[in-house]
């Protein structure tokens, strides 16, 4: 078995079939092909179900998924580890983080955390949207993940291969530009009517703010009359819209204070509509490096201690 038979398999899977994932793997279609084939006569069993039109794991496929991950991310580790080692790097800290909270929450979180650090440490930031920060921790290619948490939505890091601390709290605010009188009523205000909705400034599905408010659909946004106005995978974006008066949308407090003190942006309704939301950091189960290690334990013990407190 080659290791570049699993990276082929996650490659098709992420890539949602096999034309895009040979090119992303730079090897021909017919090749990709026979080499999951290959894959699949080492496991023994068909992975991948080849009737359908579009890529759907066989049962089998679904728990060597798990599997295949796991090891790629092992691997991806462990030669990061011994190539920090080689170059005297060993205590690099490697984070990803929503765009989010990479502008506003990671610096100031970092230099808190630092404070009461008992070791140095060298950070790496990459700062992206959830996909491709989830697929990062998934490739092994960071070692951390920063990124708000709402339990009614569904994230790829799954619990069997990834746990979480709780760094944080953060909310999501409908916010709009004022009215241009002065009297700081909201340009566009919730919930709207069936016949005149309100224009939204939407997250996309790719980012974890869209999947936040996504899951606060069943509740209270099945209330609101909404017509898309724009989207974007980036918070920053859809606050520059409202600002412009393009729109609401929901937006972190942490990223919009600022604005909201000055009266640039104002609520686009009540308290009622607000999304509760956690900051957490994530890691995944397998083993870290030793400076990951102590990092994630000084962690524990922070957390430990304020919910003691």
């Amino acid at each position: 078995m080659e290791i570049a038979w699993l990276e082929d398999f996650l490659a098709v899977l992420e890539h949602g079939g096999f034309s895009r994932a040979a090119d992303v793997r730079h090897i021909t279609q017919s090749a990709l092909s026979r080499r999951i084939r290959a894959l699949e006569e080492w496991v023994g069993t068909p992975l991948i179900n080849r009737t359908t039109h579009s890529i759907k794991l066989t049962k089998s496929g679904e728990a060597f998924q798990a599997t295949a991950e796991d090891i790629v991310r092992r691997l991806a580790a462990g030669r990061t580890e011994a190539l920090e080692l080689a170059q005297g790097e060993s205590e690099l800290l490697r984070f990803a983080s929503t765009n989010a909270l990479s502008w506003v929450f990671f610096p100031a979180w970092l230099r808190g955390v630092e404070a009461t650090l008992p070791f140095e440490v060298s950070v790496q930031l990459v700062a992206n949207h959830m996909e491709a920060c989830e697929r990062m921790m998934i490739a092994g290619q960071v070692q951390f993940l920063l990124c708000h948490h709402h339990d009614a939505a569904k994230a790829q890091l799954n619990d069997a291969q990834f746990r979480s601390v709780h760094v944080g709290d953060d909310v999501l605010l409908p916010i709009s530009a004022p009215l241009p009188d002065g009297g700081g009523q909201p340009m566009f205000a919730l919930p709207g009517r069936p016949g005149s909705p309100v224009p939204n400034l939407s997250y996309r599905p790719e980012s974890g703010m869209g999947r936040i408010v996504a899951a606060a659909q069943g509740s209270f946004l099945s209330k609101a009359w909404l017509k898309p106005a724009f989207t974007s995978h980036l918070a920053k974006l859809l606050v520059a819209m409202a600002l412009d008066g393009r729109g609401m949308g929901w937006a972190p407090r942490s990223l919009i204070e600022d604005s909201l003190e000055k009266g640039e942006l104002v609520r686009a309704g009540d308290s009622g509509w607000d999304i509760p939301i956690e900051i957490h950091l994530y890691r995944s189960r397998s083993r870290q490096s030793s400076a990951a290690e102590r990092f994630w334990s000084h962690l524990e013990a922070r957390a430990a201690g304020k919910q003691s407190a």
